[in-house]
């Protein structure tokens, strides 16, 4: 069995915010690290997501 990390540096879920309501298909999701220590708060990005072929929104989900 694996120990688990103690470290403040955890990997965290992006997923798109506009898709949901557009009707297309799929869901733009990434995975990332954020320091925990340094951000406290939910990470929200521009990420390009190619089921709406453009640049939007996407924020941390547990």
């Amino acid at each position: 069995m694996a120990k688990k990390a103690k470290g403040n540096r955890v990997q965290v879920i992006l997923e798109c915010t506009e898709q949901k309501g557009s009707g297309v298909p799929g869901m733009s999701r990434y995975i990332t690290t954020k320091n925990r220590k340094n951000t406290t708060e939910r990470l929200e990005l521009k990420k390009y997501n190619p089921y709406l072929k453009r640049y939007t929104v996407h924020k941390e989900i547990k």
